[in-house]
């Protein structure tokens, strides 16, 4: 098959690009969200002095879960998935709420809480057609900016060298940033410059010169690779799951709130990829898909997914949506769950380097939220709620001594709220389109 037939059915759902075409496009996305995958277990086991063997368990779990979320989602069987392109992996906004249940209650109650709540959410995805008005594009775009903005934090941490570089007193050292920058560069001439495969496959691009310049003048650490073992298989039950009702109804309204990240990110997708808006089908199979999963990764030590906001951004930037695309992925991830030495390869690329090149991933994240957002008119109604959303949601991330200051609060609920802009943004944006009056007239021009 020609290159450009390739590019042609690269870019249907329903496609059939040559193997050898699709593969590069889902090893892009496997470089795009590997890191953002295994953090959180790196960090919830840190944080909860688990055993350096748990730690391996819950990030071979991670990978799994993500590979068969992947797939679930894409392949959409029995009407559990959306039916749609995207990369899952364990979320990141459900953070707070897992530290705080597993430091209250043990890694246990985490698990316990996991399974109700995620086999109840279930029910929201089948009722999606009668919730969906709940959640206009006022609300889920600015949900989807606000994961945007929250995600340019990562990348400069990533781009002065993450947490490895600030063991060794070297954050920000200039050899760091040269690097992420000539990743950055060389990402946007394949982008804007590129033509065929090489525009699509820019980010892969990017990141291979970073790894190659890395390892010729700075040294790649392979310890990773060297101490993994070969074959891992999931252990069912390996944690014993609790369940406490304090932190089931705790995790239920996370849910509720991810289910709406879950609205915005698909969303996007049928947006970006399609130019058409979700079906309530599309949207509530997404939400049955990563409960059926939850349920499931609450078994095997998996933690709850979603779709990765910086891969719905390289769907978007590439338009490339063959499902033998998104069906390699899926396996591949199933396959580093199995086999950690794979694992060990994908962690030892640099920080900068992923840094320079998932900056421009999360630019588009971020215009994929204004581009919902815009769906609706932005007239004085919906300029008002976007805009105090947005002012509450940043204020608190960025100042966090704010609500600190009120001792009234507890300290736990404080650091969720804190902790990422995702949530009050929802629950801002949430309240105002209930109580602001409706107003469906036309911006008027200043």
């Amino acid at each position: 098959m020609d290159k450009s037939r390739n590019m042609q059915e690269l870019r249907k759902l329903d496609g059939k690009p040559s193997w050898g075409a699709a593969f590069p496009q889902a090893f892009q996305h496997i470089l795009a969200m590997l890191a953002g995958n295994i953090t959180p277990p790196i960090i919830i086991a840190t944080n909860l002095a688990l055993s350096e063997e748990k730690k391996i368990i819950l990030i071979q779990a991670a990978m799994l879960i993500g590979g068969i979320t992947t797939l679930v989602q894409i392949l959409a069987p029995l009407g559990f998935g959306m039916g749609l392109p995207n990369a899952m992996g364990v979320a990141f906004a459900y953070m707070p709420i897992l530290l705080l249940i597993g430091k209250e209650w043990g890694i246990g109650a985490i698990f316990g809480a996991q399974i109700v709540a995620a086999f109840l959410s279930i029910f929201m995805g089948m009722a999606m057609e009668k919730i969906a008005h709940l959640f206009p594009p006022v609300v889920s775009g600015t949900v989807v900016l606000c994961i945007g903005l929250s995600l340019y934090t990562t990348a400069m941490d990533y781009i002065a060298g993450g947490s490895a570089a600030k063991a060794i007193d070297m954050y920000g050292a200039p050899k760091y940033l040269a690097i992420a920058g000539i990743v950055l560069i060389i990402t946007l001439i394949c982008n804007f410059f590129g033509k065929g495969m090489l525009k699509t496959l820019g980010l892969l691009v990017g990141m291979i010169a970073g790894y190659i310049i890395w390892a010729f003048f700075i040294g790649v650490d392979t310890k990773g690779i060297t101490e993994a073992s070969w074959v891992a298989l999931p252990k069912i039950f390996y944690f014993k799951p609790v369940f406490k009702i304090e932190a089931i109804v705790i995790m239920i309204l996370m849910y509720i709130v991810q289910a709406v990240q879950t609205i915005g990110d698909v969303s996007s997708t049928a947006v970006g990829a399609f130019n058409r808006p979700a079906t309530h089908k599309e949207l509530g199979g997404a939400v049955k898909g990563t409960g059926i999963c939850g349920m499931l990764g609450g078994v095997i030590g998996g933690f709850p997914t979603d779709p990765f906001s910086q891969n719905v951004g390289i769907i978007v930037t590439t338009k490339v949506v063959a499902k033998r695309v998104f069906v390699i992925l899926g396996g591949m991830l199933v396959l580093a769950g199995l086999l950690p030495k794979f694992g060990g390869i994908m962690t030892s690329i640099p920080a900068p380097v992923l840094g320079g090149a998932t900056i421009t991933v999360f630019a588009a994240i971020t215009m994929s939220g204004v581009q919902l957002i815009t769906e609706q008119p932005l007239n004085y109604r919906n300029k008002l709620v976007v805009g105090i959303s947005l002012a509450i949601a940043v204020g608190f991330y960025v100042k966090p001594e704010v609500l600190g200051a009120l001792n009234f609060i507890p300290e736990q609920i404080i650091s969720v709220l804190t902790g990422s802009p995702i949530i009050v943004g929802f629950l801002v944006s949430f309240i105002l389109n209930l109580l602001v009056p409706k107003d469906e007239s036309q911006p008027i021009d200043d």
